[in-house]
């Protein structure tokens, strides 16, 4: 008796379930399976980092990249030029996540190989190459695009960078 009752219950759970796919949007459904897949990954890397297990939770927040919705692998590629670009402002004492949105007094004191690293461009490139770099950057950066981070002092930073270069190089 206890099997009819369990298969009962399973084919009642199965017509809801598929009753309720039948009526919702496949833009609900997706952004519903989306948002599932990629808190189930973001607590099973939680978990195995915590448990010791680093090489299992790097492959897992490798597959979850694609759910953000980058632009294929120049917005990967972005996404990594912008990670270096942070870390290494950070480790320049120029950017903390806890700065705020205060703006910052632009320091005339950047020097010209950090300017050139900021950008990732090579001494001697063109000024139409800085600007390309430039635009790249700030079309992630900017305040106005970007309302989930508080990036106005990185985007301040950047700018420096193009102009210090921008002054070498006339």
């Amino acid at each position: 008796m206890n099997l009819f009752l369990i298969i009962g219950i399973s084919f009642v759970v199965l017509y809801l379930l598929l009753n309720f796919f039948a009526k919702a949007s496949s833009k609900k459904i997706a952004k519903g399976i989306r948002y599932i897949i990629f808190s189930v990954g973001i607590l099973l890397a939680i978990t195995l980092f915590l448990l010791g297990r680093y090489a299992f939770s790097i492959p897992i927040l490798l597959f979850l990249v694609p759910l953000i919705k980058l632009k294929g692998i120049g917005g990967l590629f972005q996404l990594f030029q912008l990670w270096r670009l942070i870390n290494y402002l950070r480790q320049t004492g120029r950017y903390s996540f806890t700065s705020g949105a205060n703006y910052s007094k632009a320091s005339s004191s950047m020097k010209l190989d950090d300017a050139y690293k900021i950008l990732d461009c090579k001494k001697g490139c063109s000024k139409s190459e800085v600007l390309s770099k430039y635009k790249k950057i700030m079309s992630k950066l900017h305040p106005d695009k970007n309302n989930d981070t508080d990036t106005t002092k990185l985007a301040q930073m950047v700018s420096e960078a193009k102009e210090t270069i921008l002054k070498d190089l006339s």
